[in-house]
């Protein structure tokens, strides 16, 4: 026969109580919360694209920078971060371009009208 206290029961070491094998699992309630990359944080070079665009369009390259530029936002809007970082890359190296061919061309205008041309 089966004591029915554990304490003192060295004939069977094997047999638990039956209070303890019995576990109770209790489930509690889960969310499931979706975390998006924040994509605040890419930046889409807007303004200094537009200012490009309208003063340093140099052969178009402002006009491609804003074109880029605008790529970002609808992929921040979409949450692509991966290709709005390309494209912000992209827009970026577009303006400096842009920025350093117009500054050059202009430094270059300034320095003719300043020295101009002789004949020689």
């Amino acid at each position: 026969m089966e004591s029915k206290s554990c304490k003192g029961d060295s004939l069977r070491p094997a047999v638990q109580c039956k209070h303890l094998v019995e576990k109770k699992t209790m489930t509690n309630p889960t969310t499931v919360i979706e975390i998006y990359p924040d994509t605040t944080e890419v930046n889409d070079y807007y303004l200094w694209s537009i200012f490009n665009f309208v003063y340093l369009n140099f052969c178009c390259l402002g006009f491609i920078a804003l074109a880029y530029s605008l790529k970002v936002r609808d992929k921040k809007l979409l949450n692509d971060l991966n290709g709005a970082v390309e494209d912000a890359k992209t827009a970026r190296l577009f303006n400096i371009t842009s920025s350093a061919l117009a500054t050059f061309c202009i430094i270059l205008i300034f320095i003719f009208l300043r020295y101009p041309l002789t004949d020689y």
